[in-house]
C-alpha cells in the first residue's frame, strides 16, 4: 500500500504509430529491445525517432556497426542532421555507459546489442555470454539513471531474435519489425510490453526520405477491386486495441497430385486444415481433389480466430467462382461442431468496417451489437451454413 502507483511520464517519440506499439510512449528507465530483418529500418526508424526527441530532451545515439560518418549520412538523407542528437561509434559497452553517465541522455539507443561487448570476457561479441552481459549493464543503467534505453538487435534466419532467450526477459518491451519482402510498408508489433497492451501494431511506409506513419492502415491492406472478384473477402481483425480491415484471397484449383496442396501466407497452415474439414462436414462442400491457396493481402500474420469464417467464405468463393457483395464484411470463430463463435470487440470491428463504407457484415449472432449501426446491416448468424448461405446469397 505504500508503493507509489501514479501514472508513469512518458516520452513522446514524435511518430504517433511507435507510441502506439509502445503504449503511449517511452517510460523513463525502461529498456525496449526492437528486432527484424537486415534493411528493413531498424536503424532509420530510431534515429528518426532520436532526433525527434532531441529537440525536447538529451538524446544518444551510440552505434557499433556503422560509422559517424555513415550515420551522418543517413541524417542528412531524413533532413534531421542539425538536430541536437548526439552521436558516438563504440563497441565497448563501459565506454558507452560512462557516455550516458556523463551525458545524462533522457533516452539511449545502441545499435546493436550483437555489437558491443564488455571488457569483463574474453569471448568474441555476438556470444552468448556478451550479449548477457553487456545488455545487464545496459538494463542497471537504465534502472538506475531513469534513461530509456533502445537496442537494436539481430534476427535468426527463421525471424527470431538471435541470442540467448534470457535477453528477451531482462528488457521490458520486445518489439518486432516484419515486412513482405519487396513491400514498401513495414510493420512494428510489440510481443511483450510491461508498460503497455502486448499484440499493439504500428504500421509505416518507407519513402526515400525515411519511414513515414501510416495513420489509416485499413486503406492499403485492401485491393479494391473495380469489379466484385470471386475469392476475395473482406474481415475486421483486431490488433491489440486496433480494429484492422483486412482482405483475405483464396484460390482453389483441380489437383494433379495425390494429396492436394494446403498453402497459407499469413494464417496459419494447421488452421486452414482444420477449416477445410468443418467445410465438409458442416457446410456440406468438399474440397478433397482441390489444391487450396489462401493469402492474407499486405503480408500481415494473423494470429487470431476471427479469420475462421472469412477464409471459408473465400475458399467457397473460388471454389464456385461467385463473388461475395464488394461492400460486405465478415468475421468470426468456427467450432468443429459447426457453430459460429463470437469474437472479442465486436462492435469496434463493426464500426470500423462502417467508417470504410461497408454497408453490410455477418457476424456471430452474440456480437451483434445493441445499437444499430448506421448505414450498416448487420446479420448475426450461428452456424456455418446459415452463414455460408447468408454471404452467398
Amino acid at each position: 500500500a505504500e508503493v507509489s502507483t501514479a501514472p508513469e511520464p512518458r516520452l513522446t517519440t514524435g511518430s504517433a504509430e511507435l507510441d502506439r506499439v509502445l503504449g503511449g510512449g517511452l517510460v523513463p528507465g525502461s529498456v525496449v529491445l526492437i528486432g527484424g530483418d537486415p534493411g528493413i529500418g531498424k536503424s532509420t526508424l530510431l534515429l528518426q525517432t532520436l532526433a525527434a526527441l532531441s529537440r525536447h530532451y538529451p538524446a544518444l545515439y551510440a552505434t557499433g556497426e556503422e560509422s559517424l560518418q555513415q550515420v551522418a549520412l543517413r541524417g542528412q538523407r531524413l533532413g534531421v542532421a542539425d538536430e541536437a542528437l548526439k552521436l558516438m561509434a563504440e563497441t565497448a559497452v563501459e565506454e558507452v555507459v560512462a557516455s550516458a553517465q556523463q551525458l545524462h541522455p533522457q533516452a539511449l539507443v545502441v545499435d546493436s546489442v550483437q555489437t558491443v561487448h564488455t571488457a569483463a570476457l574474453g569471448s568474441a561479441p555476438g556470444s552468448v555470454a556478451q550479449v548477457r552481459e553487456s545488455a545487464g549493464q545496459l538494463v542497471r543503467l537504465a534502472k538506475t539513471t531513469g534513461t530509456a534505453v533502445i537496442l537494436v538487435g539481430h534476427v535468426t534466419k527463421e525471424g527470431a531474435l538471435a541470442g540467448p532467450r534470457v535477453l528477451e526477459h531482462m528488457v521490458d518491451t520486445v518489439l518486432y519489425f516484419e515486412s513482405d519482402q519487396g513491400s514498401r510498408y513495414r510493420v512494428l508489433r510489440a510481443a511483450k510490453n510491461r508498460f503497455g497492451a502486448a499484440n499493439e501494431l504500428g504500421v509505416f511506409a518507407m519513402a526515400d526520405d525515411g519511414l513515414r506513419q501510416v495513420r489509416n492502415p485499413s486503406s492499403i491492406f485492401l485491393s479494391r477491386h473495380e469489379q466484385a472478384v470471386p475469392g476475395s473477402a473482406v474481415f475486421v481483425t483486431r490488433e491489440g486495441s486496433r480494429p484492422l480491415l483486412l482482405e483475405v484471397q483464396a484460390l482453389v484449383a483441380d489437383s494433379a497430385l495425390s494429396q492436394p496442396r494446403r498453402v497459407t501466407v499469413g494464417l496459419d497452415a494447421s488452421r486452414l486444415a482444420l477449416l477445410l474439414a468443418v467445410l465438409q462436414r458442416h457446410g456440406g462442400v468438399a474440397t478433397a481433389g482441390e489444391d487450396v491457396f489462401v493469402n492474407v493481402v499486405g503480408g500481415v500474420r494473423v494470429q487470431e480466430t476471427a479469420a475462421d469464417l472469412p477464409a471459408l467464405a473465400a475458399v467457397l468463393s473460388s471454389l464456385r467462382d461467385r463473388p461475395l457483395a464488394r461492400d460486405s464484411v465478415a468475421f468470426g470463430e468456427l467450432g468443429l461442431a459447426g457453430e459460429v463463435r463470437p469474437v472479442p470487440g465486436g462492435e469496434e470491428r463493426l464500426r470500423e468496417a462502417a467508417k470504410h463504407g461497408f454497408t453490410s457484415a455477418v457476424v456471430p449472432a452474440k456480437n451483434v451489437p445493441r445499437r444499430r449501426i448506421s448505414g450498416m446491416a448487420v446479420h448475426g448468424v450461428q452456424r456455418l451454413a446459415e452463414a455460408l448461405e447468408v454471404l452467398m446469397g
